[in-house]
């Protein structure tokens, strides 16, 4: 603990209790943030197919149509986001409160500029949504591509800024390292967890747009050229060749994982994940070698299936998050029950000393000693001086004191000291006459 203690800044507790049992607030946490990121992952994999999608339109403009149509879900699903964002951030700050505001401040700018951020990528995306028809028709398809790209981009950048920040929390011995957003970034494995969510959001978004254009009501008539088994099976594709990648991408993200977290129980549910995505990929490639007539119909049962492995990997996220804090949350613990039992120690030992007006000039003049020594400058200057400036004028140093100036620009200024009384600080300045004159 004491090694630990030495190299990683350790704040004291809020001296608040939880307003609901730990137990509850781990499990909405842990539910709410997988709601969260879902939309999260339509959002971001949504605006990624469009932009691609949107290019492929300059050659064939059914892709241009079905760029337009995925776009329609994306205002929707960044609102998603943005209020399902709220639970898992209330329970995040109240779980993990030092660490939280800790990586908020180290942070930086990043961290203040993502309300800013957010706005411009939703008015971009609304003013992409738009003006779809009329900057087509109107020759500024170029802008309008450019409105999208610069939209997807902000899109792709906030939650690297999330990540980053969430990710530093996890590793309190860093923060000493950390000058600001980008320095972030080279604390634990960022790239690869960005890279996996990343990969995360086509996956999810291309199993979203399977059900949504597959769905029996779905209304197809702006999509001339395409058929509801193509759309089906191209956005299967997109998630099934996507989800195959991760399996290359979370060994990456495995590997790179700081120790300090790791335990046997997370390997467990990440093995346990694994195993359940390959069932998944199975599920899905065999979706894909089904008939015009009969694919769409395992769609549930793959929903089924990723559900489990998301949870999975929910769940073992926290694990891992609670293991890596477990040793600044017990110091933390720690140093505020010795602060509080030096708080009461001192309360006691204040309560059982004599009034001020009891006190001897001896004991008040303890206030002092520390900076006025009898003959040798320390911080403030000798006795000797000052009973050669203050000679038979004892109320001078009480004026003085109760309202110090600043003499000599290399000392700092003396704290003013008339919290002690008139008639304290009389006795003290007639003491350290006294002292002055036989010290000389």
């Amino acid at each position: 603990m004491h090694s630990f203690l030495a190299t990683t800044p350790v704040p004291r507790d809020l001296p608040l209790p939880l307003p609901v049992p730990e137990w509850l607030l781990v499990g909405c946490l842990v539910i709410f943030f997988l709601v969260h990121i879902l939309f999260v992952n339509l959002m971001v994999g949504g605006s990624m197919l469009v932009v691609v999608l949107e290019w492929l339109g300059l050659k064939d403009r059914r892709w241009d149509a079905l760029a337009h149509e995925i776009a329609q879900t994306i205002t929707v699903n960044k609102s998603l986001a943005v209020v399902m964002g709220i639970g898992p951030l209330l329970c995040i700050n109240l779980l993990y409160t030092m660490q939280w505001y800790s990586a908020n401040a180290l942070t930086g700018h990043a961290w203040l500029l993502i309300v800013p951020l957010v706005i411009a990528a939703f008015l971009l995306t609304y003013l992409h949504k738009y003006t779809w028809d009329t900057w087509t028709t109107s020759g500024r398809k170029t802008l309008h591509r450019l409105v999208g790209i610069t939209a997807a981009l902000l899109f792709l950048f906030i939650p690297l800024i999330f990540l980053s920040n969430v990710n530093l929390m996890l590793f309190p011995s860093e923060w000493e390292k950390v000058k600001g957003f980008l320095s972030s970034l080279s604390i634990g494995n960022v790239l690869p967890r960005y890279l996996h969510f990343m990969a995360a959001s086509l996956a999810m978004t291309g199993l979203f747009l399977a059900g949504w254009f597959g769905r029996a009501g779905s209304d197809l008539t702006h999509l001339k050229g395409f058929t509801r088994p193509e759309l089906r099976r191209f956005f299967y594709k997109v998630c099934a060749h996507v989800t195959l990648a991760q399996f290359v991408l979370g060994p990456l993200l495995l590997f790179t994982l700081p120790s300090v977290g790791v335990t046997a129980q997370v390997y467990v549910i990440i093995f346990t994940g694994a195993a359940l995505g390959l069932l998944t990929l199975r599920v899905l490639f065999g979706e894909l070698k089904r008939t015009d007539a009969t694919i769409g119909s395992r769609y549930w049962l793959i929903v089924f299936l990723f559900s489990f492995v998301v949870l999975g990997m929910g769940s073992g996220r926290h694990v891992y998050r609670e293991a890596a804090l477990a040793s600044h949350k017990a110091a933390i613990k720690e140093h505020t029950q010795s602060y509080h039992t030096a708080l009461e120690d001192f309360n006691k030992a204040h309560a059982a000393m004599p009034q001020a007006g009891e006190l001897s000039a001896e004991q008040l003049f303890m206030n002092c000693a520390a900076c006025h020594a009898p003959n040798v400058r320390l911080v403030g200057p000798p006795l000797t001086e000052i009973a050669q400036i203050y000679a038979g004028n004892p109320g001078g140093i009480v004026t003085w004191a109760k309202a110090p100036g600043k003499k000599r620009p290399e000392m700092p200024q003396m704290p003013p000291m008339a919290h002690l009384g008139e008639s304290s600080l009389l006795k003290i300045a007639n003491l350290m006459l006294q002292k002055g004159a036989a010290a000389k």
